[in-house]
């Protein structure tokens, strides 16, 4: 008898972190694998919390976060969509929210509809929680074709899972789009849980959220990307109060409460201003562009800080294994997807970092 669950036979590792443990044994390699932002926690937010370690906040906070920042949440998001039933708490990071939102919501042999290429965690989550991934197509170029959602929804068909800007595509939807996703969800009774990490990184024009569209999205966000807090897992979320209670229970006899201290730090993240770090990495995606887009098919790169590329010769896992043999370190795009044909790269990285990816791309183009 095997004392290992069937749920995770079900669960690959996952591929990025296989490339994070490679770039750990290798000398000098030109990183761009990594989904984080490359500077530092600005040093308010560090004063923040180790002012809050100092004053004892190092207990248990209530689950559904401190009441200073769950306020300023709160006030943000009334002010924003201005939903009477809108609720919002703390979570423990967005990758804690989405756990929490699809255990909710998620019964074993629902199906969950994700947007290929998608996030690593949906389908993985998805699993957890005994419900099944539907996947659908948006290559090549990344929009969705409402035509195909409408085909894929069927009786068990609980929730869409909606992420813009994207990772891994950097796509970000138009408001056509997202109208026509909600439209179907509205009349079909199906959740949108939207994932907002990204929207700090919006390059072409203003973010917009589906929430705008449909006052039942379940929208999930979080300081990790626009405020470079990836390892201090504060994230938060909003909803339907009657969806959001019921997280916070789960939350409750999970993750507890996010880090406590932390959330001293993130009532300080709330007012700062990070629109030069958008600025920063939209020269970065501009530059990447500039530089590869006569060698390579590039679509979406319109918001976060991701290229998902076309590989221009033999499969997504082939190139990536030239790219490596060259210290480049970028990500196959199966690990996002049904398909073989991408790589993703991640800008996030020093100009010297990107020049030096770019030679070794350019060098690499042709086999």
């Amino acid at each position: 008898m095997t004392w290992i669950a069937d749920r995770m036979h079900k669960i690959d590792a996952s591929g990025i972190r296989k490339v994070f443990d490679l770039a750990a044994k290798m000398k000098d390699p030109i990183n761009l694998s990594i989904g984080q932002p490359h500077f530092d926690t600005p040093a308010p937010l560090k004063q923040a919390m180790i002012r809050a370690v100092e004053a004892g906040k190092n207990a248990y906070s209530q689950s559904q976060g401190i009441a200073p920042l769950v306020e300023k949440v709160q006030s943000s998001v009334d002010k924003e969509y201005g939903h009477a039933d809108r609720k919002a708490f703390v979570t423990s990071g967005t990758g804690g929210g989405l756990m929490l939102a699809l255990q909710t919501l998620v019964n074993p042999g629902d199906e969950v509809i994700a947007f290929d290429p998608w996030f690593v965690m949906y389908k993985h989550l998805t699993t957890l929680a005994g419900g099944t991934t539907v996947q659908i197509s948006t290559y090549p170029d990344f929009k969705i074709d409402i035509a195909k959602l409408e085909a894929a929804i069927t009786p068990k068909t609980k929730v869409i899972l909606f992420n813009s800007p994207s990772n891994p595509t950097g796509k970000v939807a138009s408001e056509e789009e997202m109208k026509a996703v909600c439209d179907l969800c509205r009349d079909r009774n199906i959740a949108l849980i939207s994932d907002e990490i990204y929207r700090s990184f919006c390059y072409d024009r203003p973010f917009v959220s589906p929430a705008k569209f449909y006052d039942k999205t379940i929208v999930v966000d979080g300081f990790s990307k626009s405020h470079s807090m990836t390892g201090w897992r504060i994230g938060w979320a909003h909803g339907p109060q009657e969806i959001i209670q019921q997280m916070i229970k789960l939350q409750q006899f999970t993750f507890v409460c996010s880090p406590h201290p932390v959330q001293w730090a993130g009532v300080e993240a709330w007012d700062y201003d990070v629109s030069d770090r958008t600025a920063e990495y939209k020269a970065k995606r501009d530059f990447m562009l500039k530089e590869l887009s006569g060698l390579y098919d590039i679509r979406g790169a319109d918001g976060a800080f991701y290229l998902f590329v076309k590989a221009p010769w033999g499969t997504g896992t082939e190139f990536v294994q030239k790219a490596i043999e060259n210290e480049l370190l970028i990500i196959p795009g199966n690990v996002f997807s049904q398909y073989d044909t991408h790589f993703r790269l991640s800008y996030a990285a020093e100009d010297k970092t990107l020049e030096r990816g770019v030679e070794v791309l350019k060098r690499i183009a042709t086999k």
